[in-house]
C-alpha cells in the first residue's frame, strides 16, 4: 500500500477544519505532477496532513483517501480561487476527497523531521526533504511511514 504526504496552509484548511468536516475534497492543486500523485491515490491508503507556510510546520495528523479522483470542480468556478479559464475546454486539473482519521496532539515539526533523516536512513530519500521541493501531494514509503509513526508524541 502506497502512503502520501499533503500539503495545506492552516489558515485555509486545518487538520482541526476536517476533524470537524470528517470528509473533505482536496482540490484547488496546480501542479502537474502533484495532480498526477492524485490520479495515483486509491480509496484506504493513509495519508499525512502537513500544515505548510504557517508557526508550527510539520505534520499534523493522519486522513484516508475516500474514493477516486475526479475533475477539480473549482478549475472550472469562475469565482474561485483556483479557476482555469483553459479547464472550461478541457479540465486537466483532479481532485480527491479524503476523510479524517487522527490528529496527533503534538505536530512533528520539519525540523524534527530532518534531525530524523540524519539518524534514521529510512528518512534519506524522504521527498518533503529535498532541497527546492515545494510539491503540496507527494508519495511517502512504508519505511518513511513506519520511521515517522515510531517518532509521533503520545
Amino acid at each position: 500500500m502506497t502512503h502520501w504526504l499533503l500539503k495545506s496552509e492552516p489558515d485555509e484548511f486545518s487538520i482541526a477544519d476536517l476533524e470537524q468536516k470528517k470528509i473533505e475534497p482536496w482540490d484547488g492543486i496546480r501542479n502537474y505532477q502533484a495532480r498526477n500523485f492524485i490520479r495515483e491515490m486509491k480509496p484506504g491508503e493513509q495519508a499525512f496532513f502537513y500544515h505548510s507556510s504557517c508557526k508550527s510546520i510539520g505534520i499534523a495528523g493522519i486522513m484516508e483517501i475516500a474514493g477516486t479522483h475526479y475533475e477539480d470542480p473549482l478549475a472550472v468556478n469562475n469565482k474561485s480561487l483556483y479557476f482555469d479559464k483553459k479547464a472550461l475546454i478541457n479540465n486537466p486539473w483532479s481532485a480527491i476527497d479524503v476523510h479524517f482519521k487522527q490528529r496527533f496532539t503534538n505536530i512533528l515539526s520539519l525540523d524534527t523531521l530532518k534531525k530524523l533523516a540524519n539518524s534514521d536512513q529510512r528518512l534519506a530519500d524522504l521527498v518533503l526533504l529535498r532541497k527546492g521541493n515545494r510539491l503540496s501531494v507527494m508519495p511517502i514509503t512504508d519505511e518513511q511511514w513506519q520511521c515517522i509513526m515510531e517518532n509521533i508524541a503520545p
